[in-house]
């Protein structure tokens, strides 16, 4: 159970990065970097989340 734990969290922070880069992207004053460095951490968040989807389908077989 403890990949599904880091599942749903990884899922949570993914979420909230979602958010953060709309709000960014909803204000015109907001640093490029700054957008750039959120689209980032949400595709890691999306790799992990996709990597352990991967390791817990392959324990299940």
């Amino acid at each position: 159970m403890a990949i599904q734990a880091h599942l749903v969290e990884l899922e949570r922070k993914h979420k909230v990065l979602e958010n953060e880069l709309h709000e960014a992207l909803v204000h015109l004053s907001t640093d490029d970097l700054r957008i750039v460095e959120l689209k980032r951490r949400k595709l890691m968040v999306k790799d992990e989340i996709e990597r352990l989807r991967h390791t817990a389908g392959e324990t299940l077989h």
